[in-house]
């Protein structure tokens, strides 16, 4: 029986509820790999290579696969393994969840949009230099994983100053989301990324750093001469932008939008959180700290920062905890890729796989085989767009396979960072890229015939850099 209240809310009761198309989410999607891996099982033949240890790092020792009795997956197996992931992935996860909850303390407190405000109110009459300026600093916010997700709100600020300049707001999502995944491209120290990839990888962690700072100047740098590129057609001719130029219509966004304090305190917070990450990086290096290290360390930053911004102990935990619950969307995807590697582990189908893949890889030369792992993760990314959750799947086969063709693992976790972070700026299934693009109000379609170039230019600039990093042999193994 159908009431009144149920006819309020469905005048129409009989009427079936039409299924929508839209596309999976990112756990749906990983659920549909898990469930082709375990079809897999079935079909695909069991088998293992002999490994060796060299350094305290285990490695595949090439033309030793043989074949192996199946064990494939049953029904019960694969919530086990979706259990027995989180448990796996423990030290990876409460990383990603304890760096959302101390750049949510730095956040709050008013230091980063306070920075970022006193550094547009400084260049004001300086397009280029503002422009710059802005860009540099949302970039390094994604190379330190800052900033990448929480971007979206910051693109509002960018709507302001793009009208502001009258510019267009292209300009505005290109100086904020562009310039974090341009950082986030290299993420020389982004915890979410190249911290977990390299874990996956028994590669020491932030290793390699000189050669992706290097790489962050680059794009960042070309980035910028771009986004200048196009804005200086728009102040020259407003014709020129494909959207539009912003005008001075909209009654909810004003400069006084521009104005928020930056005090000494602020200062000291951001000199507080840089000199932390600084000394994490040094202590990698000297005494050989681990990812465990790195979460425990986003703990102290977060109640350091707390206080500096005198937040009181409820405060500081409350922050803390709601910066964790914000960010556990994209923590516990490490735990769901991660159970699709246990199916495959469990029935010793992952060696399988790098065989096949190794077998058309070694007739390439060791330079074409690393750019065949950055083609591969950038497809890769299409269906599974989190880069926790990418590093996961990927490195458990990029490592061996990256022993197997004569590429450093160094040189694997960069093709995978690369094929992660630049697809991220273009892939229509990049949530961070459609809300940004919502706040600002740029359809899909205009944004990619402006980012398109730059991509190709990135390309370009990884192809480079992955064939020089072959051809020194970029360690450490």
């Amino acid at each position: 029986m159908v009431t009144s209240r149920e006819k309020e809310h469905n005048p129409h009761p009989n009427e079936r509820k039409k299924w929508k198309l839209e596309m999976p989410d990112t756990y749906v999607i990983l659920f549909l790999v898990l469930l082709v891996a375990v079809a897999a099982t079935y079909i695909v033949p069991a088998g293992s290579f002999e490994r060796e240890t060299i350094e305290g790092v285990e490695r595949v020792i090439p033309n030793t696969y043989a074949q192996a009795d199946k064990d494939p997956t049953g029904f019960m197996d694969i919530f086990l393994a979706l259990q027995e992931g989180m448990v796996q992935s423990g030290g990876l996860i409460f990383l990603v969840l304890f760096a959302g909850g101390a750049f949510e303390v730095v956040e709050r407190s008013g230091a980063i949009k306070g920075g970022i405000l006193r550094a547009v109110d400084k260049t004001k009459g300086k397009e280029f230099l503002l422009i710059a300026l802005v860009s540099i600093l949302f970039a390094l916010g994604g190379a330190v994983g800052a900033v990448a997700n929480s971007i979206i709100p910051f693109v509002a600020i960018g709507v302001i100053i793009a009208r502001a300049l009258k510019l267009d707001a292209i300009v505005a999502v290109a100086i904020t989301f562009g310039a974090t995944f341009a950082g986030f491209n290299v993420g020389f120290l982004n915890p979410y990324t190249v911290g977990i990839a390299q874990t996956v990888a028994d590669v020491p962690l932030f290793s390699g750093m000189l050669l992706r700072v290097v790489a962050f100047v680059v794009i960042v740098g070309v980035t910028i001469l771009y986004t200048w590129r196009y804005a200086k057609k728009i102040i020259d001719d407003p014709s020129k932008s494909l959207i539009g130029v912003l005008d001075d219509s909209d009654p909810n966004a004003s400069a006084e939008d521009l104005i928020a304090p930056f005090t000494g305190r602020h200062k000291v917070i951001l000199s507080f959180v840089g000199l932390c990450l600084a000394f994490f990086v040094f202590a990698t290096i000297k005494f050989q700290w681990s990812i465990d290290h790195m979460a425990a360390f986003f703990i102290i930053i977060g109640i350091g920062s707390g206080i500096i911004a005198k937040m009181n102990y409820n405060e500081i935990t409350i922050t803390f905890l709601d910066g964790c619950k914000n960010i556990v969307y994209g923590a516990l995807i490490i735990g769901v890729a991660r159970a699709i590697l246990i199916v495959m582990e469990n029935a010793q189908i992952l060696d399988t796989f790098v065989q096949a893949l190794s077998v058309p890889l070694a007739s390439l030369s060791p330079v074409f085989g690393a750019l065949g792992m950055f083609v591969a993760n950038g497809v890769m990314n299409f269906f599974i767009p989190s880069g926790s959750g990418q590093a996961i799947i990927a490195m458990p086969i990029l490592s061996p396979l990256a022993d197997m063709i004569g590429v450093t693992r160094q040189v694997a976790v960069q093709a995978y960072q690369f094929g992660d972070g630049f697809t991220n700026s273009i892939f229509p299934t990049s949530g961070p890229l459609m809300a940004s693009l919502a706040v600002a109000g740029v359809a899909w379609v205009k944004w990619a015939k402006w980012m398109l170039p730059l991509l190709l230019i990135w390309t370009v600039i990884a192809v480079i850099m992955l064939t020089f990093a072959v051809m020194i042999g970029w360690g450490p193994v």
